[in-house]
């Protein structure tokens, strides 16, 4: 069963961002688009270029309305560690959520079995908890926040015009479509 358009579940846990230690639950994510960001485990490979590639784009999300979510089953501790000990790592300025308990991995269907690591995906979350895009890939392929910021403008750009989709490669301020029998066998 597919998560697109469900409501996330209830969670609470540790995050560390800016040098301290904050409780993070599902009721702060509300009210504002979010960005849940998954990865298998802290001191790896791919890991490190992804997260490092978000820090540099956030400061964009922000002016955008978002909150970026890192999520590993590692705890917060082990996040702090990270960030001191690569340079890429520590750019980071958003929450780096612990799951070492595994709920907020399970909660998005996204644990890999057998593994105890979550798969290499992200979620984006509206105001209202819905989840409106979601991207898996496997293990060895990394993450561009680039790409994903153009589908958070396409994802809020629907949420506040009704009746219009945004087509391929669409990029802001372009013409969107307005589906309807005219459209039917013209695109």
């Amino acid at each position: 069963m597919s998560l697109m358009n469900t409501k996330i579940k209830d969670f609470s846990t540790e995050a560390y961002k800016d040098g301290k230690f904050v409780t993070v639950t599902q009721d702060d994510v509300l009210g504002k688009w979010a960005v849940f960001f998954f990865y298998p485990a802290d001191f790896t490979f791919v890991c490190p270029t992804e997260l490092g590639d978000m820090a540099d784009h956030y400061e964009e999300l922000q002016k955008l309305g978002v909150e970026v979510y890192s999520v590993s089953t590692d705890s917060h501790f082990v996040h702090k560690a990270w960030t001191e000990a690569s340079e890429e790592v520590g750019k980071i300025k958003y929450f780096m959520l612990g799951d070492s308990s595994g709920v907020i991995t399970n909660n998005f269907d996204n644990m890999r079995p057998g593994a105890g690591q979550a798969d290499r995906a992200t979620f984006l979350v509206d105001p209202e908890g819905v989840i409106q895009y979601i991207e898996s890939t496997a293990e060895g392929i990394g993450r561009e926040a680039g790409q994903l910021i153009r589908k958070i403008k396409a994802a809020q750009y629907v949420a506040t015009h009704p009746g219009e989709v945004c087509p391929a490669k669409w990029e802001e301020g372009e013409a969107t479509l307005t589906p309807g029998i005219d459209l039917v066998g013209k695109i």
